[in-house]
């Protein structure tokens, strides 16, 4: 990775941790940047600003560990932050005692801070009908006058929001998992999409008829828009931004904000909101909490039980509404 912190690169018990993360977990890019990104705090705040490789790793005691976690807490960092950070530093000096470079791991049975439950954000059926209407109702970006497709990229534009929207909600895909889609990945006979979710780990996720119908729209109107700017081959990603390369999460982001300000709702919400209401919806109508597991890709079900806790109050609230003495 090009984005390695050049005090632990060269750091052989690091160089080490980064080869089993990628070999034998299948860890990400974004996931190993992460780990690097707490090693190096630990090790500066340990060692100095100074500090070079290689490290003596068997310096650091339970003292060290306590004044990391004392040193994270007070710079304000949230109880989930501050977890992931001494997760993080516990994989790592784990990693080195089982590969005999240390004899103890000094984060062991340090106690981390309670995070506080919060409930998913989730949009009701009505809601997600009138953010999924958005797009064919609200104006599509004009790409400028010097766009060599004109009319055709503000037709597709419109096509391609609708398209996203409706395969976030029907799949309950994430939108990094929606991002790197190509075209092979679908299946209109079957009705499903294949995704490549976290840990590199493949899944089919559903699409349902009104997804299918504006998939197929979006990428009719795509392959008038490709030859429209000259190109050959196929295009990059399932969804093309204006001058067509593969969209980002960022402008999927931005997008989704812009309808939810037009469908009057509220412009916070993230597109993982959708994700969540994938869940809950179904969970509502009955499915079964295993299934939903299966379909969002969790690797633990501890994990999808999340959205048993907001149906529970989607109850509690109806029935304080409903109920003379409640």
């Amino acid at each position: 990775m090009t984005d390695e912190p050049l005090e632990t690169a060269d750091d052989p018990a690091i160089a080490h941790f980064v080869r089993y993360m990628r070999g034998e977990r299948n860890a990400s890019d974004h996931t190993i940047s992460n780990y690097l990104l707490d090693i190096r705090q630990f090790v500066r705040q340990k060692w100095g600003e100074t500090a070079r490789p290689p490290y003596v790793w068997k310096e650091p005691d339970r003292f060290a560990a306590r004044r990391f976690l004392a040193g994270i807490q007070k710079s304000g960092a949230s109880p989930a932050t501050t977890g992931r950070k001494m997760s993080s530093l516990r994989s790592f000096f784990k990693f080195m005692v089982r590969e005999d470079y240390i004899g103890a791991n000094p984060f062991t049975g340090l106690l981390m801070p309670k995070r506080a439950k919060r409930l998913p954000k989730v949009m009701s059926i009505d809601e997600v009908s009138r953010l999924l209407d958005a797009p064919l109702k609200m104006d599509s970006p004009d790409a400028g006058p010097d766009h060599p497709a004109g009319r055709l990229w503000n037709d597709y534009a419109k096509a391609r929001d609708r398209a996203i929207l409706e395969l976030l909600y029907s799949s309950g895909m994430r939108i990094a998992e929606l991002t790197t889609l190509v075209d092979d990945r679908v299946d209109y006979i079957a009705g499903v999409v294949k995704v490549r979710g976290k840990g590199k780990k493949e899944r089919l996720c559903p699409v349902g008829r009104p997804a299918a119908k504006a998939l197929r729209e979006a990428l009719e109107l795509r392959t008038l828009l490709w030859s429209a700017l000259g190109r050959s081959g196929k295009p990059p990603a399932l969804f093309l931004n204006k001058h067509g390369g593969k969209l980002t999460s960022r402008s999927i982001e931005r997008m989704m904000k812009k309808y939810l300000a037009y469908a009057g709702l509220n412009s916070n919400l993230s597109p993982h909101a959708l994700r969540h209401s994938f869940a809950t919806h179904l969970l509502d109508a009955g499915a079964d909490l295993r299934s939903v597991q299966e379909l969002l890709g969790h690797a633990s079900l501890s994990t999808t039980q999340i959205y048993t806790h907001v149906t529970v109050e989607k109850l509690k609230q109806v029935y304080e509404k409903a109920h003379p003495r409640a």
